[in-house]
């Protein structure tokens, strides 16, 4: 950490204070973050953790050096939800070809509308399917975690099913602020009288012959959805580490189950030292459904106009997001977009042909560092933007919130010498080093026309882009 610089805090939902942040090893800060279930593409109560723990992995990389954090956002590849969108859209195909179909293209499409966010992708993504079964490398899995549960006497096999014991575990409930009574009192019972308790949950299921499954001990099956987190993050960040993150939904039951599993497979007093749960999302002010008619995926706002008539940059998208504490409710709305619109158009014509500053001063994280306060952020930044002189301070301050704000770039000799390097690369037919500048460049949202000039000769034309 910078000399001088004052100490991150973060709220912990488990604790329900706001703490100073001081990792386990400050050489191997780890993270681990709730990804999509891939049954559909990520609408925009999606896009929010995607956002908010982008610009703390930023904050941390920014605070302990690049190489010193560890980030994984996990892929759940497999689940009923799935298996149902599959055999509806693909009918014709057995059921894992069509689990295959569906899985690869709601992935692929999740991590680019990642990239369109402005995110930087995760260390990690790790998919659930590839860690069912023990592993080649030793990693940790499921089935694994699952057998360690059973022996420790936390876990029992029942109708061909093997349940969580939640009686087992004597501070069960410490994140939501359940208690044990209240969870077994309110559990349905009817229909699952082969568990011991009304709120034991499931680990392992079993599969019909035209379901998905792996051969196990207890039987050919699936896991259940809370195991998977806990396999995945131990397998990449270690039996306990220092941060998890997810919507505000997943407190109860999947990190409360997260917790219950991990702590009693490894016998550790925690998982995670630090929970973080940003707020929920409405749409125009109501809850978003597809009955109501609101419910709108990151696509639709990235590539049509299904939403104010018009598409929005993933830049607009994130800095409307950004405008809200992480922690606080979001009403997501069409005026909130043309506002975040309205102020990069603003500061594109403050910052024209501004260098940013290498790194951000100290006293411009000040409110970054208090709990991710983005708003108070974007309001120092604003600030300095407008100021003559000062915009340097404000664009860095920009880049640590992942905010792209497009400009001239008539000034910055960088940009000219990457488009020269590349006509030289394209005259020498080094082809793949050319294609790398101007993926580069585009990142950078510089667009590249090449042409010809009156002597035949190739030149780039180029221009900024939303």
């Amino acid at each position: 950490m910078t000399s001088g610089t004052p100490q991150l805090k973060l709220y912990n939902t488990l604790t329900r204070t706001k703490e100073p942040f001081a990792p386990l090893d400050a050489g191997n800060v780890r993270m681990y973050v709730c990804g999509p279930t891939v049954y559909d593409f990520a609408h925009i109560g999606n896009a929010r953790p995607v956002i908010v723990f982008d610009v703390l992995f930023r904050l941390l990389r920014h605070l302990h050096g690049a190489e010193q954090v560890t980030y994984v956002r996990n892929i759940t590849d497999v689940d009923d939800k799935i298996n149902a969108r599959a055999a509806r859209d693909f009918p014709d195909l057995p059921l894992n070809d069509a689990i295959r179909q569906v899985t690869e293209k709601t992935a692929a499409q999740f991590l680019a509308d990642a990239k369109a966010l402005g995110t930087l992708e995760p260390n990690f993504q790790p998919r659930a399917t590839d860690f069912v079964l023990p592993r080649p490398d030793g990693k940790p899995d499921m089935v694994n975690l699952i057998q360690s549960l059973i022996a420790k006497g936390h876990a029992y096999e029942a109708n061909g099913e093997v349940l969580f014991d939640v009686t087992s575990m004597a501070d069960y409930g410490q994140l939501s602020g359940r208690n044990l009574e209240d969870n077994l009192a309110g559990a349905r019972i009817a229909v699952e009288t082969h568990k011991k308790n009304a709120a034991d949950f499931v680990l392992w299921k079993q599969s019909s012959p035209d379901e998905p499954g792996w051969d196990s001990p207890w039987g050919r099956g699936r896991p259940g959805w809370h195991i998977e987190c806990s396999a995945m993050s131990a397998a990449y960040l270690g039996e306990v580490f220092d941060i998890h993150g997810g919507g505000l939904d997943l407190i109860f039951p999947h990190h409360e189950n997260e917790i219950a599993q991990s702590r009693c497979a490894h016998g550790t007093p925690a998982m995670a030292k630090v929970w973080m749960h940003n707020g929920f999302l409405q749409v125009e002010g109501q809850k978003m459904s597809k009955s109501l008619g609101n419910f709108v995926t990151i696509h639709d706002l990235l590539e049509t106009d299904k939403f104010g008539g018009r598409k929005w940059p993933g830049e607009v998208l994130r800095l409307a997001m950004l405008m809200t504490h992480y922690r606080e409710p979001i009403d997501f709305s069409v005026r909130r977009l043309e506002e975040a619109a309205i102020l990069l158009e603003k500061w594109e014509r403050f910052a024209a042909d501004v260098v940013p500053a290498s790194t951000p001063e100290a006293e411009s994280l000040t409110r970054l560092l208090e709990d991710l306060d983005t708003p108070g952020a974007i309001a120092r930044m604003h600030s300095l933007i407008v100021d003559e002189g000062r915009a340097a301070e404000g664009l860095a301050l920009a880049d640590l919130l992942g905010v792209k704000i497009v400009r001239s770039l008539a000034a910055d000799p960088e940009v000219e010498a990457k488009i020269a390097s590349r006509l030289a690369a394209l005259a020498s037919k080094d082809f793949a080093g050319a294609d790398a500048i101007r993926t580069d460049l585009a990142e950078r949202g510089i667009s590249l026309l090449d042409y010809k000039d009156e002597n035949g000769n190739r030149q780039t034309k180029w221009e900024m882009k939303r």
